[in-house]
C-alpha cells in the first residue's frame, strides 16, 4: 500500500481530534521518537525490521509483575484509517494486547503506508488477511474513556494516553 499525503493529513488530523499524539519520523528515528513520549517503566514488543527498533528502555520481555508496573506499553500497529483517526492492533503470541491496554501510555508505531483511507479498505486489507491467516484485531480510536457512572473517566478500559509515531520510508 502507499498512503497519499491528503490521507495521512488526514489521518494525522483526526489524531488529534481524539486527543492522540503523533510524532512522524524515518525508521532511524523510532527510537529517539519512542523514547521522548515514554515514562518509565516501559514495555513492549519487537516491533516489525522495516519500522525500526525500540529504544533500550523498553523492555520486551516482561513478567505479568513488569507488565502491571509498566507505565508505557509500545507496539506495532498493523493499519491506521484516517478517516476515523483510528490504530488497529493486531493480536499477537508475543502479547501485544496486554502491553497495549494495560500500561497508562500506549506507544503505537505504524508505517506511513498502512494508513488507509476509510473503513472499507481497511475491512479489505484486514478480511484478505484474516481469511489467509485467521487471527483477530483490535480497533482502537483515541484513549480509554467512558461515562458510563457518570463524569468522564479515562483509563477504564485501556489507556489514558495515546501516541502514535509515523515511520515514513
Amino acid at each position: 500500500m502507499t498512503t497519499d499525503h491528503t490521507t495521512l493529513d488526514r489521518f494525522t488530523e483526526r489524531l488529534d481530534d481524539f486527543d492522540v499524539s503523533h510524532t512522524l519520523t524515518t525508521p532511524d528515528g523510532v527510537p529517539d521518537a519512542i523514547e521522548a513520549v515514554s515514562d518509565s517503566p516501559a514495555v513492549g514488543v519487537e516491533l516489525p525490521d522495516s519500522l525500526g527498533r525500540l529504544p533500550d528502555v523498553v523492555r520486551t520481555d516482561p513478567s505479568p509483575s513488569d507488565l502491571r508496573a509498566a507505565v508505557t506499553g509500545v507496539t506495532h500497529a498493523t493499519l491506521g484509517i484516517a478517516d476515523y483517526g483510528s490504530l488497529v492492533l493486531p493480536s499477537t503470541p508475543d502479547g501485544a494486547e496486554p502491553v497495549s491496554l494495560y500500561p497508562d501510555r500506549h506507544v503505537a508505531v505504524l508505517a506511513e503506508d498502512d494508513v488507509v483511507p476509510g473503513m472499507s479498505e481497511a475491512l479489505a486489507h484486514l478480511g484478505d488477511r484474516f481469511r489467509a491467516d485467521g487471527g483477530d484485531a483490535i480497533v482502537a480510536t483515541g484513549p480509554s474513556a467512558t461515562a458510563d457512572m457518570g463524569a468522564l473517566v479515562k483509563g477504564a478500559h485501556g489507556p489514558k494516553a495515546v501516541h502514535a509515531v509515523v515511520v515514513q520510508s
